[in-house]
């Protein structure tokens, strides 16, 4: 099953098409979404950081229940939020048909002041 879900970083907006039970990370690289991912999935590091509304948020929770793992990494995530979540680690489900999540303009990598 194929849904639509709009990704957003800054003034930049990608309305894709996702395929149900696909990664955000994948999803993002798929179709081109500036949505970095350095670990390549692997949960070692937050560059796939993405930022829910608060109702989608809980509903993917109920699907995908985050992970201590998945909290370390957020924990050095620029820009956390408490709707956060990697990428890597949340896959897509029908409840986020229209959603438009939110793609954090810096991250480890490249913030300015990381090095």
């Amino acid at each position: 099953m194929t849904i639509k879900i709009t990704f957003k970083k800054g003034t930049k907006e990608w309305c894709v098409d996702a395929e149900v039970g696909e990664t955000l990370h994948h999803l993002a690289h798929r179709t081109h979404v500036d949505l970095e991912c350095a670990c390549e999935g692997s949960l070692a590091c937050s560059t796939c950081h993405c930022v829910f509304d608060k109702e989608l948020y809980k509903i993917i929770g109920k699907h995908h229940e985050i992970s201590d793992d998945e909290n370390d990494m957020l924990d050095l995530a620029y820009g956390l939020t408490a709707t956060s979540r990697l990428g890597c680690q949340v896959k897509v489900i029908e409840e986020m048909n229209g959603a438009t999540l939110e793609i954090p303009e810096e991250n480890r990598n490249s913030n300015p002041g990381s090095n």
